[in-house]
């Protein structure tokens, strides 16, 4: 077991700051958790899915299922009926960057669904086998959280780790951990949108600095102790979009 863990929030496409967090990486002391949601609403999905194939590939590192993974395939599933909720959900900016620039506009969500199954069947079959949360120390990483209402959370649903927002975030944490999550912008979180720093309460950790709307993305590097470093990126390129 290696003596750090570093967790990456929520990137949602933003590759140039994925890539700027991965300079403090270090393979041989880091457990590498990156905490989902990777695509959707920033403009280089593609490549950041890529980025995090290659990541758990090479470096064993832990990349969770996030509800926007979750959102995709349920698309590629079943996509007329998923087809606009996905799109509501920033699945446009996926699906061009995958394909072609209006693509959502040329083709039918069948034809998407089917012409991304055909081109990208590896990345499609790696995301199916995404892991819901990762057990560290005394740690729980999971991307949207846990059911605290259960005896035991390791019996939270499969919805609830990617989706859950509320009983989760006022719930009273009896797990014994510290639950360190995204999916939820911290914005939302300290109820004030010029906040992007880390959410602490209740050993809950919430990282999702909103970095697609204009806020930030965090690197947190995490020893059995505690916090070592955050490492926080504010995305300067594009102002704030709190459509959230």
């Amino acid at each position: 077991m290696k003596p750090y863990v570093y967790a990456i929030g929520d990137i949602h496409g933003e590759e140039k700051i994925f890539r700027q967090l991965l300079a403090d990486f270090d393979p041989k002391m880091h457990q590498l958790v990156l905490m989902g949601d990777l695509l959707d609403r920033g403009f280089n999905s593609k490549q950041c899915l890529l980025l995090g194939k290659e990541l758990a590939e090479k470096y064993h590192g832990i990349y969770l299922m996030g509800n926007h993974e979750d959102l995709f395939l349920s698309f590629l599933n079943d996509p007329e009926d998923y087809f606009f909720n996905y799109l509501l959900n920033g699945g446009r900016y996926t699906i061009d960057s995958l394909l072609h620039e209006g693509a959502t506009k040329e083709y039918s969500a069948t034809e998407i669904s089917m012409m991304i199954h055909s081109r990208y069947k590896d990345l499609v079959k790696f995301l199916k086998e995404l892991p819901l949360y990762y057990e560290w120390y005394d740690y729980i990483f999971a991307h949207a959280g846990v059911n605290l209402e259960l005896k035991d959370w390791r019996h939270t649903s499969k919805r609830d780790f990617v989706w859950i927002r509320e009983p989760f975030h006022t719930g009273k944490n009896n797990t014994g951990k510290t639950i360190v999550f995204g999916h939820t912008p911290v914005q939302n979180l300290f109820v004030d949108n010029s906040v992007t720093k880390l959410w602490q309460q209740d050993q809950k950790i919430g990282m999702d600095g909103g970095g697609v709307y204009g806020g930030s993305i965090h690197g947190v590097v995490f020893s059995d102790k505690g916090i070592i470093q955050d490492i926080e990126i504010q995305n300067n390129e594009g102002g704030w979009r709190p459509d959230f």
